[in-house]
């Protein structure tokens, strides 16, 4: 088959190039370069890795070896064509990141002494490491900016997902946050006076908590965790300039998105608190502020009282910060509506909510990514109380209506959720409600009825995992990825491609951020989100080394049967879509700060 003629390269070059304002000169000889693989960081070629043990316990961080790719055939089911390298072609190369928990560590809504009464049971309501997950987020995003371009096929990155779990205690300064670090807008990552940290991790009273200034007593202290005394002024002097997305990003919602540490709902104490001017550092102050608040959900005036003796000081355990009232917890809608308020690229308004998503109030939506290649992303999350979700009856009718269409207009899917399969039995619904809630096998079975689903990318779970669905003809690869808040901080870029032999390959490749592997003293955001990484190698209470996976969970070659003749998609419809896709990303680094 062939590609676009001379005539037709030239005009789609001019029209790109006054779409991405990149010189038609500079612009026409990068479209005209052929696909080579990129030679860009990634864990093929290094791998970060738990060093030796200090005087104590602690570890810190040392460069391992590249991971290649590992054929994995759990699909497929027979030996693949030793020759498929050589006649790939790259259909859609994508970005997907998850669980990125932005954290506004000064907040008087987080409930972090709650570690005292059971660390590993409430391990995600404190991490040594929570003051840095802004810059974290900007090193990843810097990660999916370096790697634009395939390693496997040179081809360009043409969309990203991100599988929930953005914003994670449901703070309206995290959600903004979390887009404008992927839209490429500074972001300074503090909240209230923001002249001086004012949280636990400054208070001496605190010593449950991790405290860089003097870590001594307690528990992080015995384990030998560092003195960092410039970390916490550091983390909230300095915007952190983000280089944004490359590439049209999208957005599903997570359970931390959704309720209140991803598990509870949202009652008026949690309101007041978190906008307030009283922050707990004790475990008995926030058990009463934040579990008396559920008590006090029974009359309007048990909730006025409840949040007023949190607000007049009523209780012990608490100091006075200042109230900002942009710490305000979030609606379910708002989560939507602020994807509207983003930047025109790199697009697109909504991040897959539209307008139909704000008028309804669905939320789950489609988007065709490639004229090949469209993505359902759905909302799993339990609406009412625990962490883990289900799929609503509505979004499993309607995925079942769209999963046809597909079918038959010989689309290749990929599913998006914040859930994966071991974690979609969450079927709690209020007094009233009735809606069935499909659980995993029933999920599973849906999808495996339809050849055209190639994948279901999900998150969650903080671990790169990846599991094969089968039936006596086939099947899909879901592919769960690792998040930015705990150990290894890793995400993934996954390109699905046609080997033009009966068979597709979904290549997996884990990312780590763009940080040193030893953190520097600079104070720059690379250099933080470094030390974030080393300090969540050494949070115990979250078992950091599992997470990373094994081999058949991290660089992966994913080969299934292609569910319709491949040749269908012609050379000149890959080259127009890659060329729009590299004109793109080509214009991203062009606007990157040098």
């Amino acid at each position: 088959m062939s590609g676009l003629s001379r005539r037709q390269f030239l005009t789609r070059a001019t029209a790109l190039a006054a779409f991405t304002g990149v010189d038609l000169t500079i612009l026409g000889a990068a479209l005209a370069a052929a696909d080579e693989p990129f030679d860009g960081p990634s864990t093929l070629a290094q791998t970060i890795l738990q060093g030796t043990r200090g005087s104590k316990s602690y570890r810190v961080l040392t460069a391992g070896p590249g991971e290649p790719y590992i054929p994995r055939l759990d699909v497929l089911r027979r030996s693949p064509n030793a020759a498929r390298s050589s006649s790939r072609r790259s259909l859609l190369y994508l970005g997907h990141l998850s669980d990125l928990h932005v954290i506004d560590a000064q907040s008087p809504g987080r409930i972090e002494p709650m570690i005292e009464q059971d660390h590993a049971a409430w391990g995600s309501a404190f991490h040594p490491q929570d003051p840095l997950t802004v810059h974290v987020t900007a090193a990843m995003v810097k990660s999916f900016a370096d790697l634009r371009f395939s390693p496997l096929t040179g081809a360009p990155m043409g969309v990203a997902i991100v599988t929930g779990d953005s914003a994670d205690m449901h703070s309206h300064l995290e959600l903004r946050w979390y887009i404008d670090i992927l839209d490429g807008i500074g972001v300074r990552p503090t909240s209230g006076s923001g002249s001086t940290f004012e949280g636990v991790q400054a208070w001496s009273e605190a010593e449950w908590a991790y405290r860089p200034g003097d870590p001594t007593g307690g528990s992080f202290g015995d384990y030998g965790f560092p003195r960092l005394p410039d970390l916490l002024q550091q983390a909230t002097a300095e915007t952190v300039q983000s280089v944004g997305m490359p590439v049209p990003w999208y957005a599903v919602y997570g359970n931390h998105d959704t309720l209140l540490l991803g598990t509870f709902g949202l009652n008026s104490q949690l309101r007041a608190l978190a906008t307030g001017g009283r922050k707990a550092y004790t475990l008995e102050a926030t058990a009463s502020s934040a579990l008396n608040g559920y008590a006090a959900t029974g009359s309007v005036l048990g909730r006025a009282i409840d949040a007023l003796g949190v607000q007049l000081g009523g209780r012990s355990g608490f100091r006075d910060v200042p109230a900002d009232q942009a710490r305000y917890l979030f609606e379910q809608h708002t989560f939507m509506a602020e994807h509207f308020r983003t930047a025109p690229t790199p697009s697109p308004i909504g991040h897959g909510f539209t307008q139909r998503n704000l008028d309804t109030g669905e939320t789950w939506w489609k988007a065709d990514w490639s004229p090949r290649v469209r993505a359902f992303g759905l909302d799993t999350c339990n609406q009412v109380a625990g962490p883990d979700g289900a799929v609503p009856d509505d979004q499993f009718r309607w995925l079942a209506d769209e999963l046809e269409i597909a079918q038959a207009e010989k689309r290749l899917v990929v599913v998006l959720s914040h859930h994966n399969s071991l974690t979609l039995e969450n079927r709690a619904t209020r007094p009233g409600h009735d809606q069935k809630l499909h659980g995993a096998d029933e999920f599973v079975d849906l999808l495996l009825k339809y050849p055209v689903v190639v994948g279901w990318l999900n998150g969650h779970t903080h671990l790169n995992q990846i599991l094969a669905h089968t039936n006596a003809t086939g099947g899909f690869w879901e592919i769960t990825t690792a998040s930015c808040i705990d150990f290894p901080q890793q995400q993934q870029v996954v390109e699905i491609v046609d080997n033009r032999d009966g068979t597709l390959s979904l290549f997996t490749t884990v990312l780590d951020h763009a940080s040193p592997v030893t953190p520097g003293s600079s104070g720059g955001y690379l250099d933080l989100a470094s030390q974030s990484r080393e300090l969540a190698a050494n949070d115990w209470a979250e078992t950091p080394l599992i997470r990373r996976g094994s081999p058949l969970d991290r660089n992966t070659e994913l080969l299934l049967p292609a569910p319709f003749d491949m040749e269908l998609i012609t050379d000149a419809e890959l080259e127009a879509q890659h060329l729009t896709e590299r004109a793109r990303v080509i214009g991203h680094a062009e606007r990157e700060p040098r």
